[in-house]
């Protein structure tokens, strides 16, 4: 008897909550924005137009999805358009650089005009207005929460793509004579980046022909024997596509690295500088280098 009468209960102010947030919709949301400029600042023209936009779509969706009934769990088909608008707007946000912390402010400042509706519409009530204010309050936790999930995965995944196209642009294969392609090395050599190097190097290989190719490290600070094996990896690789390697950028203190590491760079053609290896490529295919007298 006692757990019918807990059910008539939650399903009045579920219905209270619904009937509130549907009729002072419009309410709701300028005093949400008026709090958001409070806490996040009014911004220039297009934030605040961005702002307008993302709010009243976020409210409308939550209106819509609050008359299934369950404000208990957000993850059921009813709530899918409010999660839908929830996905876009974050990242939209996590895109145009948006923080977490910002992002949490702009969902949970929804709590406080909310509150003011239900609070005038149930003063009169202190269990009604406690209840009121209960569901609410999990209501947009959950929904803060789904927010924080979903811009982190965004961010992430922005983060991810990024860093992939600032890895291939840090390898880039150069054209340096007829059947002469090199391929500066900047930064540290993992297992991610030798896949790049391998790939862009072969294309850049069958694309122009290229019967050899520099390896420049001289941009590479350290050499250890992850990194020489990687290196040997991607000479191998070249010679299978029929083009012979050169590694330029060999300094002393790297030298001295691969002795003691005992890795034996076989039937590899190293060099100290870049103009070397040039010289000795140039040589390979039937160039002289003569200086021009005065």
């Amino acid at each position: 008897m006692a757990a019918a009468r807990r059910v008539l209960e939650l399903t009045f102010v579920m219905s209270s909550l619904q009937n509130i947030l549907a009729a002072s919709e419009a309410e709701i949301l300028a005093e949400w924005l008026e709090l958001q400029d409070k806490l996040l600042g009014s911004g220039d023209v297009a934030e605040q137009a961005d702002r307008r936009e993302h709010s009243r779509n976020i409210l409308h969706s939550l209106v819509h999805s609050a008359q299934s009934g369950n404000l208990d769990d957000i993850h059921t088909p009813e709530w899918r358009g409010a999660l839908d608008a929830l996905n876009k707007v974050n990242a939209d946000r996590a895109a145009k650089g948006s923080s977490a912390l910002d992002t949490a402010t702009f969902i949970l400042s929804l709590k406080q005009p909310i509150f003011n509706k239900i609070q005038k519409g149930k003063g009169s009530n202190p269990e009604e207005l406690a209840a009121a204010l209960w569901s609410a309050t999990t209501l947009i936790d959950k929904l803060g929460l789904y927010s924080i999930e979903i811009f982190q995965k965004t961010r992430e995944g922005l983060i991810k793509r990024q860093q992939q196209e600032m890895m291939e642009l840090s390898t880039p294969v150069v054209k340096l004579f007829d059947e002469l392609i090199a391929l500066p090395l900047i930064g540290t050599l993992d297992s991610a980046r030798t896949q790049v190097v391998m790939e862009n190097l072969l294309g850049s290989i069958v694309a122009s022909n290229a019967s050899i190719a520099i390896l420049d490290i001289t941009g590479v600070p350290t050499v250890d024997t992850q990194v020489a094996q990687h290196l040997l990896k991607t000479v191998a690789a070249a010679r299978l596509m029929g083009a012979d390697c050169i590694i330029s950028g060999v300094r002393p203190q790297i030298a001295q690295t691969i002795v003691h590491l005992g890795v034996e760079l076989q039937n590899v053609t190293t060099k100290a500088t870049m103009a070397d290896a040039l010289k000795v490529a140039l040589q390979r295919l039937g160039y002289n280098m003569v200086r021009r007298g005065a």
